[in-house]
């Protein structure tokens, strides 16, 4: 049996208010909004600033039936300082304690840049920030293609570490789509394709994307291979702009129910939108 559950990556968007959230929400209100939408959310605020765990105790009371996904600060991914990055990690793992006690975090994504070079260093680092989370559920994303190889998933396999699968543009400088499980944890992002606006542009451009059905149809195929060997598949949509990632969240839960999948999990409840 597997679990899928759908959402988007972010949620405290002003744009949403009116194609997402009611009008007149409150940002203050957003969180809770969200919740009646969608089971689980893909924090990122995490990345700019280092999440605190008063903060994150407060999410959960506001939302207590929400799952979260949680992205690594960029000290460990993107500023590494090799002389403090041990420091700033255990700052990051004592933030997640509210979410860990309370048995709603489902993941801690740690997405690397695509100047993470599959060398030497670089996989020495890795190997020792895996080993400092490793009691954390761990999904890697990996920008740069040098990664995708079997050594690597073999090793995340042996950590059972999830390797994050992508949606991106299939442009020079992307990775390939690999749809690989390397623990029970399965994680796919959805960052649109815009092929035209993904160098050289700003987050809002790179990220304004809809799917069409047709694509969604086809994304679907994709969760609904990664059930083998997996408990739990979490799906982000990153298309953000517009509430575009809110849309097509919702258009994937029903072509999920549509397709028959839903029958198959362990968790259908999990997919229900509240109304």
């Amino acid at each position: 049996m597997s679990t899928i559950l759908i959402g988007t990556s972010g949620y405290s968007y002003t744009e949403w208010v009116g194609p997402v959230y009611p009008k007149g929400t409150k940002s203050e209100e957003f969180l809770f909004s969200y919740a009646q939408m969608f089971p689980t959310v893909e924090l990122n605020f995490s990345y700019y600033r280092m999440p605190e765990a008063a903060q994150l105790a407060l999410m959960h009371q506001g939302a207590p039936s929400l799952r979260f996904s949680i992205k690594a600060h960029q000290s460990l991914t993107h500023v590494i300082d090799s002389l403090h990055w041990r420091e700033q990690a255990t700052l990051f793992y004592r933030s997640l304690e509210p979410l860990l006690a309370n048995e709603v975090l489902d993941a801690v994504l740690l997405q690397f840049p695509s100047s993470f070079h599959y060398e030497i260093d670089q996989r020495k680092y890795l190997d020792s920030l895996l080993r400092v989370l490793s009691p954390l559920p761990l999904a890697v994303e990996f920008r740069n293609s040098r990664w995708y190889n079997n050594r690597t998933l073999d090793s995340l396999r042996e950590r059972q570490v999830s390797f994050v699968s992508l949606d991106l543009p299939q442009i020079q400088g992307n990775p390939p789509v690999m749809d690989v499980p390397t623990a029970s944890l399965a994680y796919l992002r959805l960052h649109g394709r815009n092929k035209e606006t993904w160098w050289g542009s700003d987050a809002a451009s790179r990220y304004d994307y809809l799917y069409s059905d047709s694509e969604l149809k086809a994304l679907l195929e994709r969760v609904l291979s990664l059930m083998v060997g997996s408990e739990k598949i979490l799906v982000y949509f990153n298309n953000h702009r517009r509430g575009q990632a809110a849309s097509n969240a919702k258009r994937l839960r029903e072509l999920l129910d549509a397709s028959g999948g839903g029958s198959c999990m362990s968790e259908k409840q999990a997919l229900s939108i509240s109304t």
